[in-house]
């Protein structure tokens, strides 16, 4: 049989790099007029299962504007991504396996893609395309990981793993803390919007990489009064349990993203640009819950079919063939080189691609297709999806086109398929070398002369002493119980260049800790604060939560300016310490803020 042929092979050709670095201000208007070349939007949902669609069976919810989506395009019955976040969308980025990428983890800069990566935003930029990405980043917050030094020039949203509040949260543009206006997922949607709006006469690449339905479940009343009191049709099939409240808030942030795709679309026919603009719809990773997912085996972080098989539907109006299901494997790897050779865009990366163009099968009828293997990876399991077989990290061994949900091993019976395919799976993990916090040392990236901000945040900061961080999850926490003089926090940074930087820390503190005075030291350049004014907002997002969450809660924190501090180029320790602490503790640290002077 072909599969038992098969070899492990890697694209060999290496071509020209693209630079990382762009524009300090982002230039919206800049690109040339109005080519043949398409737009494209790419639309990414967060913990979205593959089972969370109408067009994939599921009767519980409706999804009438993704669905459409297949209905007037293309959709992949057996396309795969990663178990978690942070992967997927270095995958997607860069048409490469994200072991490969320096990505390890979901938190704490283990979520950076290396330097020597090109994206495929600096791929469409470098081809003439204004470039734009709303939403949940996942690949790195300090410059030059921040999206603006990866190819988008304009970037709304989050840079973080997760949020704590979705209803006009504290969020960025370009670097710059802003307040966002309204639900989160309408908010990114409007920024999209406008943005196509001011872009319809210049080919442009939209990104909308939406946070839901990741916890925490929260989401407008309109739609989740459709789903409090509904009885859900369709249930989760294995023995673990199902906890249908968390289901029902999960599939009515869903049904807000349908309807948000459903604006953009709007947009794009009132714009006449339809015919023009490729749309690509997907999801990250497996379900955020034991919810039913078309009988497949495992949720978000496991390397099963259930947690990595996600929805893929692509429509190009009058280019795309309508209704075609496509039942190849393909994985997010493959959307680098699709859209541009889709768009006609010659892709000139550093590294050789493991993703590959899936034209053919968009476009031919009857498309000559090699066998291939895609691999899943993620904390230390492995598992291989060929088309028929999959190989768990355990390795035995599945017909998935008999066995959807793996229940049946058939190792013992197919001896030499599984060898074959242990041994693909060990080659590929000694080729992409999976990396982890012990195999990396790179500290966060300060001040890089290219770029204005840069966030240093509790997430990636460490508490000495009895400092507590608020939640154990660390992407959206602050700092708190700091009463000692004893203890600190401080954050491992490389300062990328010499210069003057205002420094603003964002704070909370009570009435009876006025007066507390501190100091913020790197190296020999030191700034001294005293909290001059109390702010002590409550603690926010119970009262909207539609079941309880597991990440940290957050509160309204308020900027202090704490003057101008000289820094040099170099690594050290920035560290905050008390000075005095005239009451019970000190204050709640949520993040610092650098602005480099001219």
């Amino acid at each position: 049989m072909r599969y038992l042929q098969f070899k492990y092979m890697v694209l060999a050709i290496l071509v020209t790099f693209v630079s990382c670095k762009d524009k300090v201000k982002p230039n919206l208007v800049s690109s040339p007029q109005r080519t043949d070349k398409p737009n494209i939007v790419l639309i990414l949902a967060d913990d979205q299962g593959w089972g969370d669609l109408g067009i994939t069976g599921n009767t519980n919810l409706q999804t009438p504007n993704i669905d459409a989506i297949a209905k007037n395009g293309v959709m992949f019955d057996h396309f795969y991504v990663s178990p978690v976040c942070s992967p997927t969308r270095a995958e997607l980025l860069t048409g490469r396996y994200f072991p490969r990428l320096g990505v390890y983890s979901t938190s704490a800069g283990g979520e950076r893609l290396n330097l020597d990566e090109t994206t495929i935003a600096q791929v469409f930029k470098e081809a003439g395309y204004t470039t734009a990405a709303y939403g949940k980043w996942h690949n790195g917050m300090q410059p030059p990981y921040h999206p603006n030094a990866r190819g988008f020039d304009d970037f709304y949203g989050f840079c973080s793993g997760h949020w704590g509040n979705y209803f006009s949260p504290m969020l960025e543009h370009n670097g710059e803390i802003v307040k966002g206006e309204g639900f989160i997922i309408d908010d990114l949607t409007n920024k999209g919007i406008d943005f196509i709006d001011k872009n319809k006469d210049k080919p442009f690449f939209l990104y909308l990489p939406y946070n839901t339905p990741h916890s925490p479940m929260q989401v407008p009343d309109e739609f989740w009064g459709r789903f409090k009191d509904k009885e859900l049709a369709m249930k989760y099939h294995g023995e673990e349990k199902e906890n249908e409240n968390f289901t029902r808030a999960a599939l009515a942030m869903v049904e807000n993203i349908d309807y948000n795709v459903g604006r953009v679309f709007n947009k794009l026919k009132d714009l006449k640009l339809e015919e023009n603009t490729i749309v690509v719809y997907l999801s990250d990773n497996g379900p955020n819950g034991w919810r039913w997912n078309g009988g497949l085996r495992g949720k978000k972080g496991s390397t099963d079919e259930g947690g990595v098989r996600s929805p893929l539907v692509m429509q190009w109006k009058d280019k795309l063939p309508q209704g075609k299901r496509i039942s190849q494997i393909a994985s997010s790897i493959d959307l680098l080189p699709t859209l541009s050779e889709l768009a006609q865009i010659q892709v000139k990366t550093l590294k050789p691609l493991d993703g590959k163009s899936l034209k053919p099968l968009l476009m031919e009828d009857n498309a000559s297709w090699d066998d291939r293997v895609v691999y899943n990876h993620w904390n230390r399991s492995t598992s291989i999806r060929t088309q028929k077989y999959r190989l768990d990290s355990e390795d035995r061994l599945y017909d998935m086109e008999k066995d959807g949900g793996q229940t049946t091993d058939l190792s013992g019976k197919l001896p030499q398929l599984a060898d074959s395919l242990k041994r693909l799976k060990s080659d590929w993990l000694q080729e992409v070398m999976p990396k982890s916090k012990e195999t990396e040392d790179r500290p966060f990236t300060l001040g890089h002369p290219d770029y204005i901000y840069t966030q240093i945040p509790a997430r990636d900061g460490v508490a000495h002493g009895n400092i507590e961080r608020s939640n154990r999850h660390p992407n959206d926490t602050f700092f708190t119980n700091w009463k000692s003089t004893k203890d600190s926090i401080s954050w491992d940074v490389d300062v990328l260049a010499d210069g003057e930087f205002e420094v603003v820390l964002y704070y909370t503190a009570k009435e009876r800790d006025l007066g507390s005075e501190f100091e913020l030291r790197l190296g020999e350049s030191s700034l001294k604060g005293t909290i001059s004014k109390a702010h002590d907002p409550p603690l926010v997002g119970e009262s909207r939560d539609r079941d309880p969450r597991i990440e940290s809660y957050t509160k309204d924190f308020i900027p202090m300016d704490l003057g101008k501090m000289q820094l040099k180029k170099g690594r050290g320790n920035l560290t905050l310490k008390a000075l005095k602490i005239p009451g019970e503790e000190v204050m709640d640290v949520r993040l610092l803020m650098f602005k480099r002077g001219n």
